[in-house]
């Protein structure tokens, strides 16, 4: 797999500062440095795919509200750390990128994962340079049964609070039932060699990485999702 890069940009090149994750100016940061990116893609009350990471707008906006309870028009109001940067729709993302460096879209955990994903190969289609990633099997599994050729991978965690996450997510089971493409592993997974071994044969994505000097970048690697073009 080759998505031009071994460096992925994590949400844009911001520093929740100036620039905000997730958002067009940190976006058109990466792309301005010939990054691939990723992000985030969650639906909101009205139907509308936009790009937020958190479940709730507590973190960057000082609200309690989930996106998934508020329609568009009134996310689209809310500044991000004070700042005049607000919540985008994907569109517009990808009407800012037009397929320029490659997008790694991370779809965020939910129960309307059906309507979510159809809705998102709509947005896609025509587009060529993009990725999808999931921590729910279930919607890697969806995604991969009806639209086979879109590549998707698997999310996994170093560590699950039950031990029968960590057996089933790091099982041979869970890549044949969601028939991923790749999987993209915490960096502290990346260190256990006896789980190394069962996906030896898939492209491997680690993240997040904040130091260079965590992980190598050798073959084994297909690329890393990282904070170090933040420091560009």
């Amino acid at each position: 797999m080759n998505i031009g890069s071994k460096i992925i940009a994590h949400r844009g090149i911001f520093d929740n500062v100036h620039t905000i994750e997730n958002t067009l100016e940190s976006f058109q940061k990466a792309i301005d440095c010939s990054y691939p990116f990723e992000l985030d893609v969650q639906m909101t009350l009205d139907r509308h795919l936009v790009v937020f990471h958190d479940d709730t707008l507590k973190r960057l906006a000082g609200r309690k509200e989930h996106i998934y309870d508020l329609t568009y028009d009134e996310l689209k109001k809310i500044p991000l750390l004070q700042t005049k940067n607000t919540i985008p729709l994907l569109k517009d993302v990808l009407l800012l990128n037009h397929d320029q460096v490659y997008i790694d879209i991370e779809i965020k955990n939910t129960n309307h994962y059906v309507e979510l994903v159809n809705l998102l190969m709509k947005e896609l289609e025509g587009y060529t340079h993009f990725i999808i990633k999931s921590f729910q099997p279930s919607i890697v599994r969806y995604i991969k049964k009806n639209y086979p050729n879109i590549m998707c991978g698997l999310l996994i965690h170093s560590h699950y609070s039950k031990w029968w996450r960590n057996c089933y997510y790091k099982s041979h089971f869970i890549l044949q039932y969601t028939h991923a493409d790749f999987v993209a592993i915490s960096k502290k997974l990346y260190h256990n060699k006896r789980y190394l071994k069962k996906i030896k044969n898939l492209p491997v994505f680690i993240w997040t990485v904040m130091d260079e000097n965590e992980i190598p970048m050798d073959q084994t690697v297909t690329a890393i999702c990282n904070n170090l073009p933040y420091k560009k």
